[in-house]
């Protein structure tokens, strides 16, 4: 008999979606296609966002928004240390420092009174992270951005479908009403896919147009900005871009899974509501919190084990047959950022303990009731076997 395996995030694919798929792969463009241009309008509006620019993964959104932002060296841009490495590294990309500051230990995301105390005369940006589906408090960011003549780039990586509540007013993540860009992925891990891609939402015609260029080598055929032509053949290269475009074929399929989009959000938020019903109040367990007026997208669910040996207990889940990760080990104490930055252990208390106890439990929208069942149980069972 198979062993049961329950993996902690998982892609969502139906007929529909391989059809959509199939009807590129039967047509005349499989790359710079309508799709493309398709797939960007259907999530700027349903982000509520000007403009969408469909990028090859999350990290080249990221890479572009830091470029087109403008940070380079001698710049300091602030971000958080739990997170993916990507959002530091794409700081580093464009020649400029990443400096972190702690998370609020109840939400984990970027702490704003932790961001105050970071800035200096250098600064030039904020990536906050709407970590694992939960937006941060992105006014409060905003506010400080204002203040400070500073731009803002959400990563969003985590929280597409996601909302918060500003003032009365619900804005979704994407909108763009309290930042300069927005950035999305595509991952099969996430909500929904286009197997790799990304994307990246604004309301500036200026950003929009640094974004187009840079996406594609640099390179554009737009007569309204060419300095010059010599006929209809004729292109220029006016930056330093990248080859960071996606295909109508991953489009097609983004374009399907989006009109799933708030269903998989609805379920995810079903299942984390089991989640807590069962974890809350345990005394070696504490469940992840929701911010007053977000609307969480659950792209992770992380349960903190406490008095318990975290490493004991994810091996024990794993040959149980879940499959548990944790996110993520805090991007300062990577050997890369240790030795380039010299960042070290105790620099982010808040981080760091959230680090030492958290484990990631499954969590997409195709689990069936006896998958999530089976995760309690299991969870409820190891830990008393632990204490």
């Amino acid at each position: 008999m198979e062993k049961r395996f329950i993996p902690y995030g998982r892609q969502d694919i139906s007929d529909e979606d391989i059809q959509a798929v199939v009807e590129v792969l039967r047509s005349d463009w499989l790359t710079q296609g309508p799709a493309v241009e398709r797939f960007e309008r259907a999530v700027a509006e349903y982000c509520g966002a000007r403009y969408a620019v469909a990028v090859a993964n999350g990290t080249a959104g990221l890479h572009l928004a830091a470029l087109a932002a403008g940070f380079g060296p001698d710049d300091e841009v602030i971000t958080s240390p739990i997170t993916f490495v990507a959002s530091a590294n794409c700081i580093v990309y464009c020649g400029a420092k990443p400096v972190f500051a702690d998370i609020d230990p109840q939400t984990y995301c970027l702490d704003p009174r932790q961001v105050e105390t970071k800035l200096s005369g250098t600064t030039r940006g904020l990536i906050p992270v709407h970590f694992a589906g939960q937006p941060c408090d992105i006014a409060a960011m905003a506010a400080i951005a204002r203040k400070n003549d500073l731009a803002v780039i959400e990563d969003a990586a985590h929280a597409i479908g996601a909302s918060y509540e500003v003032d009365g007013r619900r804005f979704k993540v994407g909108c763009c009403a309290h930042s300069d860009m927005t950035i999305f992925s595509f991952h099969p891990v996430k909500h929904m896919t286009t197997g790799e891609g990304g994307m990246i939402t604004t309301n500036s015609a200026e950003l929009y147009e640094k974004l187009c260029l840079l996406r594609t080598h640099g390179i554009t055929r737009n007569p309204q900005r060419l300095t010059t032509s010599d006929g209809p053949w004729y292109y220029e290269q006016q930056a330093l871009g990248f080859n960071y475009r996606i295909t109508d074929i991953q489009c097609a399929l983004g374009l399907s899974q989006l009109k799933r989009l708030d269903s998989f959000v609805a379920r995810r938020r079903e299942i984390v509501a089991a989640y807590n019903e069962a974890f809350w109040g345990h005394g070696s367990l504490f469940s992840p919190f929701e911010r007053p007026g977000a609307y969480s997208s659950w792209h992770l669910y992380m349960l903190g084990f406490r008095g318990i040996d975290r490493g004991i207990a994810f091996d024990r889940l794993r040959e149980k047959g879940l499959g548990v990760n944790v996110h993520y080990i805090p991007v300062h104490l990577q050997p890369y950022y240790r030795k380039r930055f010299g960042t070290a252990a105790g620099d982010f208390p808040c981080a760091e303990a959230y680090y030492r106890e958290a484990v990631t439990l499954p969590l997409f929208a195709s689990m069936s009731e006896d998958d999530v069942r089976y995760v309690i149980q299991t969870v409820l069972e190891t830990v008393e076997e632990l204490r």
